[in-house]
């Protein structure tokens, strides 16, 4: 479903991202691990067109979307779930959720994917009309999450889902995402900094070090991995 090939993203002077390539395949859930700085953000952030790319290919579906307008690629099925959530604070539940549909035309059906949102994050539906800033900051991450599957996406770019979130919604949320891939069939890119909790739910992973993959393999293999063991799940 998605191709990156020869990735290349420069912040001035800095090479963030220096060749990458990584392949998610569809029905999915493919995560992207490392420690902080290495280029995880940045390369969602490119596959979504938020920051442009100086080399390299991205192609979804097998068209190429490289340095596409961020909208348009919304419009072709790509979804992205921000790090810090980016919730619009002062709007409701309700029209952060109805924001997500912004670019759908089939209009009649937004009430019957709402009410799937509710019934997979139920919190959001006894909050329908509490502003965004008010929600705690898990039930900020579900209506993150809600409000980017209001768009229908086929591809879902999430960017740290468990961050500055208490212990136990963190599981919570987790749970919800496996939920999501399975039901709705979601293919997800998965970026996340606990590696413990993202190689527990996806089934191919890539470790990300200063903007290059150093290693790439099914999760199983990655956990028994003696470097990956010892750099990114505290065990020696």
């Amino acid at each position: 479903m998605l191709k990156v090939e020869g990735l290349v993203v420069n912040y001035g002077a800095i090479k963030a991202i220096r060749g990458l390539s990584i392949n998610v395949a569809e029905g999915s859930i493919v995560t992207l691990i490392g420690a902080n700085g290495a280029g995880k953000t940045t390369t969602l952030r490119a596959i979504s067109s938020i920051v442009k790319s100086s080399a390299g290919k991205v192609f979804y579906e097998n068209k190429d979307i490289t340095n596409l307008p961020a909208h348009k690629i919304v419009e072709m099925g790509i979804s992205q779930v921000p790090e810090g959530r980016l919730i619009f604070s002062n709007l409701s539940v309700k029209e952060n959720l109805d924001m997500g549909a912004y670019l759908r035309k089939d209009k009649n059906n937004l009430q019957k994917d709402m009410d799937f949102v509710f019934s997979i994050f139920p919190r959001l539906k006894e909050r329908i009309k509490q502003p965004g800033g008010t929600l705690s900051g898990g039930e900020q991450q579900m209506l993150a999450i809600s409000r980017a599957l209001m768009s229908k996406p086929r591809l879902l770019l999430l960017d740290e889902p468990s961050l500055g979130i208490a212990p136990i919604l963190v599981k919570t949320i987790f749970e919800k995402i496996v939920e999501v891939n399975k039901t709705l069939g979601t293919t997800i890119l998965l970026v996340e900094q606990n590696a413990n909790l993202a190689l527990s739910v996806a089934s191919y992973g890539y470790v990300l070090e200063t903007g290059n993959i150093i290693l790439e393999g099914p999760t199983k293999d990655l956990e028994s991995n003696p470097e990956v063991r010892k750099a990114y799940l505290g065990v020696t």
